[in-house]
């Protein structure tokens, strides 16, 4: 080998990481919590991170496909791997909600939501006919974790951008479809968490297991409290809306709640792991699981304020965008230090 060889990028495009479109939602949605707060320079510069990164994220996932078919596959019918797909369907959506919010684009964001239901139907059923069908089948202890709640992610911010598109093209096929789909998305989040909290309270936890995408487990129910929060706000342009508003709001409410108990144990999780366990804090693709959740939380929490027209609770998304953005920091430089060590020069080998 000689000096100044750089990388496998191929051997890297042939195992790479499912979700990690998960950068693309994390950074969208802090855009969008950074618009919230009128700190248009932030929302423009993060803005454009995700739609890069999105871009270069597309191209590397088409041209596994292409050339690493088989190892795609094998990953897409993985209990432990397969619906980490599903992170290019919350990424487009959330992708498609900042270019409408931020830059007023609500062509690219039609694009994006259509675009977002293929993949959807895709990868959902390409994942569920073979869990179901196919055998043999993993233990609960090996088959289920946190990427299983982005069957709620993925379904409930299809709601979200579309119920924005909704209120600039009122239409009752769209009403419906996105009322069932938030409703959808519930009933998912219930059959996983009853799986996953199975999981964790009667089968031993290790350390090493215990990571970030079990915080899925309340941005899934945060991402609930935007997708009704902006279906509440499309209640002016849609009868059936109005009519289910007082079901929707209640809703609302439950997830936003709900998503407020997760946060504590998240937290254990957390100092259990890298602070009792002493499991090194390391840069991994999957730490932007953790980075959505705290940005989705700050910005549902706006939305829900302003939704139902509840005072009091200002302060919560604002101090939320801190916490969201040092996180979001602290990955992004994580990910520039290893990209950085991994196109150094190596050293002559003699």
């Amino acid at each position: 080998m000689t000096a100044g060889e750089g990388p496998d990028i191929t051997a890297d495009v042939r195992t790479l990481f499912p979700g990690y479109f998960a950068m693309v939602m994390a950074t969208g949605i802090v855009a969008i919590g950074a618009a919230q707060q009128d700190l248009t320079w932030l929302a423009d510069g993060l803005y454009a991170i995700a739609a890069v990164t999105f871009v270069v994220l597309t191209v590397l996932l088409v041209w596994r496909a292409i050339v690493f078919p088989h190892q795609l596959a094998d990953d897409i019918t993985s209990h432990a791997k397969g619906f980490t797909f599903l992170t290019t369907v919350a990424a487009s959506n959330v992708l498609g909600a900042g270019s409408g919010i931020i830059h007023g684009w609500w062509t690219v964001s039609w694009t994006l939501w259509w675009f977002s239901l293929a993949l959807w139907v895709f990868f959902v059923y390409a994942t569920l006919f073979t869990v179901v069908l196919k055998g043999p089948k993993p233990g609960l202890d090996k088959g289920i974790n946190g990427t299983w709640f982005l069957l709620t992610v993925a379904t409930e911010s299809i709601v979200v951008l579309g119920a924005l598109l909704l209120v600039r093209h009122p239409d009752d096929l769209l009403a419906f479809a996105l009322i069932a789909a938030f409703a959808l998305g519930l009933v998912l989040y219930l059959i996983v968490m009853t799986m996953v909290f199975l999981r964790w309270t009667f089968t031993e936890l290790e350390p090493t297991e215990a990571d970030p995408p079990a915080w899925i487990a309340a941005g899934a129910v945060a991402i609930t409290v935007l997708a009704g929060s902006n279906l509440l706000g499309a209640r002016l342009v849609s009868v059936q809306i109005e009519r289910l508003a007082p079901f929707i709001e209640g809703i609302v409410m439950l997830a936003w709640a709900t998503a407020t108990f997760w946060f504590p144990l998240m937290v254990a999780i957390g100092i259990w792991r890298h602070i009792i366990s002493r499991v090194p804090l390391r840069y991994h693709p999957s730490y932007w699981a953790l980075v959505f959740p705290l940005g989705m939380y700050g910005a549902a929490t706006f939305k829900m304020c302003a939704a139902i027209d509840l005072q009091g609770l200002e302060w919560l998304p604002r101090v939320t965008l801190g916490v969201a953005l040092t996180a979001w920091t602290a990955a992004f430089v994580g990910l520039v230090l290893q990209g950085t060590r991994g196109i150094a020069p190596k050293a002559t080998r003699t």
